[in-house]
């Protein structure tokens, strides 16, 4: 009698099939396979950039900040005053201290209302430029000329484009012609620069956002360096922005952008480097990493547009696509026999 307590075996038919390798394992599906990259952290950016607040939320922070200071200095006060009551010295040395701290924040609100004046006498420089363009007014062009040398006076960079200018702009009689020599011997080293900013935040936006897979980081770094990056290039056109003055610049392109739809299209701007259908046929972390640092270069130009003090006449406008051609050179090949 067979022990019920004892070890049962089951036999199985032998398997001979061989056991599987890691060749055959099928690869893990994409979890956007059949959309193509959006650059959704540059449209995000884009929106929230462009977005107005309502005039009753304006209303609340203004408010909001208002009885916050009120707050704040009358228990400054109360406190250096009761505390100079109690210790004199010590409540003189905290006196001192709070003294300070105004006079560097006054100084900081003088940084930055320089910084605005500085924009908008670029901006009214510009306008005026226009202006004169379309009247083909030889007085304005020179008044604009004038102010434009003054703009740039003092720089090591441009004295040398100063000095041609300041020399010819007497022998040309034509508003467009007058225009274009201010171009061409003052603005074209700098809208060469400007375009070096615009390829480097490209790379930077693109290789952030192909490499780091965290949610938010490719919006995060993207913000970063699109504020670094206009901000740069209205430095280099004599700008000077600060940080409030940036935001303001950088709401103002992204307003245009969001405006024009420029920032609803991503693989056009693409597709003549890359090929037809090539760009959904990468990855989707590379793919919206060129798409993100596209539209990187895309918001680039249209800072260069509003920052530049003339129009662009006698100079080329800056090509995205050139841009980006640059920004992502040895990438991809384009040879075409």
């Amino acid at each position: 009698m067979t022990d019920p307590k004892g070890p049962v075996l089951i036999n199985l038919e032998e398997d001979t099939s061989p056991a599987p390798s890691p060749s055959d394992v099928p690869p893990v599906p994409d979890t956007a396979d059949g959309i193509a990259p959006q650059g959704q952290a540059m449209t995000t950016i884009a929106t929230l950039a462009a977005r107005q607040p309502s005039k009753l939320a304006r209303w609340f922070w203004r408010l909001l900040g208002a009885l916050l200071g009120t707050v704040i200095s009358i228990a400054a006060w109360n406190y250096a005053t009761s505390l100079i009551a109690a210790n004199p010295v010590l409540g003189w040395a905290v006196t001192g201290l709070i003294a300070l701290f105004v006079l560097v924040c006054l100084m900081i609100a003088i940084k930055e209302l320089s910084a605005f004046a500085r924009l908008a006498k670029i901006d009214a420089l510009h306008r005026a430029a226009d202006s004169a363009l379309a009247d083909d007014n030889l007085e304005d062009s020179r008044k604009v000329t004038s102010q434009l040398l003054a703009l740039y006076h003092g720089r090591d960079d441009l004295r040398w484009g100063a000095e041609r200018l300041a020399e010819r702009k007497d022998e040309i009689f034509d508003a467009s012609g007058l225009l274009g020599l201010a171009e061409t011997e003052l603005l074209a080293p700098l809208d060469l620069a400007a375009q070096r900013e615009v390829e480097a935040a490209a790379r930077q936006v693109a290789t952030v956002t192909a490499l780091v897979p965290l949610a938010l980081a490719d919006v995060a770094a993207a913000l970063t360096a699109n504020l670094r990056m206009i901000r740069r290039i209205a430095e280099i056109y004599g700008g000077r922005s600060g940080t409030l003055g940036s935001w303001r610049l950088t709401k103002a392109v992204m307003s245009h952008l969001v405006a024009t739809g420029a920032v609803a299209v991503g693989d056009d701007m693409l597709e003549p480097i890359l090929g037809g259908g090539l760009l959904g046929k990468l990855s989707r972390r590379f793919g919206e990493g060129l798409v993100n640092g596209s539209l990187t270069a895309r918001v680039g130009v249209a800072a260069i547009e509003v920052c530049r003090p003339l129009p662009f006449t006698a100079s080329k406008r800056p090509s995205v696509s050139a841009i980006i051609r640059q920004a992502f050179g040895g990438l991809f090949s384009s040879d075409k026999g």
